[in-house]
């Protein structure tokens, strides 16, 4: 048998395994007691928000599919088209798990936590590990079955553009959502009206927990998939430039085998997530798994190079990738966790109020970028001297073999956000909250890091797709093509691609913004309205929030989505493929700097108000806390819409353009 038939078989293999203890994690979540009835009434009722807004999402999602499926089948082949199709459903699919799971292990954690943060720290880590074993199942096993099938590399992309193209509108539509609703709810309940967070007499409170799935669990699932998925085709690409498959054995099916391994690893990994009977190190827990799982897959990704009888100087470009991931991580967490000088400070400087909270916070996003930028620099230029282009799509590809613990620690963090509410609506014991309230500020910070680490990826996913789009285009014109800065077509491409993450984020934060006040004047009618949601007598009408903020979403995805396909079109058809060219290095230059920046600055704002609420500065209602919650509230859209959001768009435009290469070589104007 054809050892590259051989490799996809086994890859296919393990895609299952992971799918199937991700199958077996849910069982053993859905045998805990969800808690009493009151506790399930308001975990169902987030649960019905969640499920109603996916639903009118892939509604609207499903006619752009069907619309880019057919122009794909009319102007390329149906590989390309179908690639495209099941890109884009088990994008959706990934999303829609890792929110399914998210929504009923959110009451169980809680009631975990009647027992001890053991008992929930494992629920929640549990619930978080079955998005992440689907995400990457499902990427492996689509590239699998469709390598298998095709056997060219170059009939997958396909499947990357399908996948990009969701993930935006998961994260456009899901940050818009979470963060109105957040936003809404902490400008009226904790600035106006004084009351805590997930208080229940806020009529935005169902909304905010709602946010908390559709934006970080469906978000992030359809964001790691496709960066998954594009990567590894970077790399399957990449082979088939000929020094590269003349240098190195079997370089169209390494990615997969690295992917194979990797996804052993992590699931031995996630048997290392756990407490001790005494500790509370809940960060050290969680790292002593991700730990574990980059160990296994060095291992592994060793034992790969030696079977493929390959120069170890491909295991060192693999290496390099894990070096990145892990240093990304620590500098994350160095700026955005409440144990280091950088939140502290932003914490501090709420004491003077508003304005010195929001200069702060902006100049520690700034600050945040400048190492993860100079590592990401270093490691291209080792993996570039230890393997060429291939080598940066190796580390790629190796960043990512951790991406199962990763968005098991990302999903972790809405799980936890959701079991404090409902602890706190449902009125338990301080105790319970307060095991609650640990892993919630823990899972804020998980949540910064795998942001930082998927910005981080997805640069150098970025990167592989620009160079397989170089080779595309060598491909179609016969011959191969530079891109000089002195050439005035890709200084422009670079400026139009420079400009674009800020257009897409002004887009994503006007949303946000204008969304937000409409939740801010519906909070209010109802406190002024409803008599007795004060004193707890009547209950808020929760439903009118979530329908305000899920039209809102649905409504605004549309317009980034358009532009994060219009811009690569027009360029390429009326500036020609150099200016394309110069456009893809723009934004992903651009991209990843202001991703970095707004995920950072968000995240910090967000734990500095926390530090304040744990007693610091003058604690809860103080003057520092209420400046506090005016910098996160800014950060809100930062963190969870617009910066990760950004990841989406890079990748879009990238497999985009790789796409319609031929079309812009044949049919571009080129009026330079």
């Amino acid at each position: 048998m054809d050892i590259s038939l051989i490799i996809g078989i086994i890859a296919i293999i393990v895609s299952l395994i992971a799918l199937s203890y991700a199958g077996f994690l849910s069982f053993k979540i859905m045998k805990v007691k969800p808690g009493d009835e009151k506790m399930q009434e308001i975990a169902g009722a987030i649960k019905e928000g969640a499920m109603a807004y996916m639903a009118r999402q892939y509604k609207t999602i499903s006619i752009f599919v069907v619309v880019i499926t057919a122009i794909l089948g009319w102007l390329f082949s149906y590989p390309i088209a179908l690639g495209f199709l099941f890109g884009a459903i088990l994008s959706a699919l990934s999303g829609y798990i890792g929110m399914g799971i998210s929504v009923r292990a959110n009451v169980r954690t809680a009631a975990s936590a009647k027992k001890g943060l053991r008992e929930a720290l494992s629920v929640a880590f549990k619930g978080g590990t079955v998005t992440g074993m689907s995400v990457v199942g499902l990427a492996l096993l689509v590239v699998s079955v469709f390598y298998i099938i095709f056997r060219d590399p170059v009939l997958l992309v396909g499947l990357g553009f399908g996948a990009s193209l969701i993930s935006l509108f998961a994260r456009v539509g899901g940050g818009i959502f979470t963060k109105a609703a957040d936003v809404g709810a902490d400008l009226v309940g904790k600035v106006e009206a004084g009351i805590p967070e997930d208080d229940p007499r806020n009529p935005a409170t169902i909304a905010d927990n709602v946010g908390d799935n559709v934006g970080d669990c469906a978000g992030m699932g359809a964001d790691l998939y496709e960066t998954y998925v594009v990567t590894l085709l970077a790399g399957m690409l990449l082979a088939l430039i000929p020094s590269v498959s003349q240098t190195y054995n079997m370089a169209i099916e390494y990615p997969l085998m690295l992917g194979s391994v990797a996804i052993i690893g992590s699931i031995i990994g996630t048997f290392f997530v756990k407490l001790g009977k005494k500790s509370k190190n809940i960060m050290g827990a969680l790292y002593k798994g991700l730990i574990v799982s980059g160990v296994v897959s060095a291992a592994g990704f060793y034992w790969v190079t030696w079977y493929t009888k390959n120069p170890m100087n491909l295991f060192l470009a693999a290496v390099v990738g894990l070096v990145i991931t892990i240093l990304i991580n620590v500098i994350t967490e160095y700026y955005t966790s409440t144990k280091y000088k950088p939140v502290r400070k932003i914490a501090e400087a709420s004491v003077t109020g508003a304005g010195t909270n929001l200069i702060s916070g902006l100049a520690v996003g700034l600050q945040s970028v400048f190492w993860p930028v100079l590592i990401i620099c270093a490691g291209i230029i080792t993996a570039y001297s230890l393997a060429g282009i291939y080598g940066i799509a190796v580390a790629a590809i190796s960043m990512l073999s951790l991406t199962g613990l990763i968005i098991a620690l990302d999903s972790y963090g809405p799980i936890t956000d959701n079991a404090g509410g409902i602890a706190e609506m449902a009125g338990l014991d301080k105790k319970v909250r307060k095991n609650t309230d640990a892993l919630d500020a823990v899972g804020n910070t998980t949540k910064a890091v795998t942001k930082g680490y998927a910005i981080g990826s997805a640069a150098l996913a970025a990167l592989a797709l620009f160079a397989a789009f170089t080779q595309e285009i060598g491909h179609v014109m016969d011959k191969q093509l530079y891109f000089l800065l002195t050439d005035p077509a890709v200084l422009v491409g670079l400026f139009i691609g420079a400009l674009l993450p800020f257009t897409f984020s002004a887009l994503c934060m006007t949303a946000v913004g204008n969304t937000a006040q409409k939740i801010v004047e519906e909070v209010r009618r109802q406190f002024k309205s409803i008599k007795g949601i004060m004193t707890g007598e009547a209950k808020p009408e929760y439903g009118v929030c979530v329908d305000i903020v899920t039209k809102a979403a649905l409504r605004n995805m549309i317009l980034p989505a358009v532009l994060a396909i219009t811009a690569p079109l027009l360029v390429g058809l009326l500036l020609g493929i150099k200016a394309l060219g110069g456009l893809l290095i723009g934004v992903i230059l651009s991209g990843l700097l202001l991703a970095l920046f707004m995920s950072n600055s968000g995240a910090a704002w967000d734990n500095a108000k926390k530090y304040i609420e744990d007693g610091n500065f003058g604690g809860k209602g103080s003057e520092a806390h209420k400046a506090a919650i005016v910098g996160d509230t800014v950060g809100d859209p930062f963190k969870d819409t617009a910066g990760p959001a950004l990841n989406a768009l890079i990748k879009v435009i990238n497999t985009f353009a790789i796409v319609f290469a031929p079309l812009f070589v044949m049919y571009g104007l080129n009026l330079f």
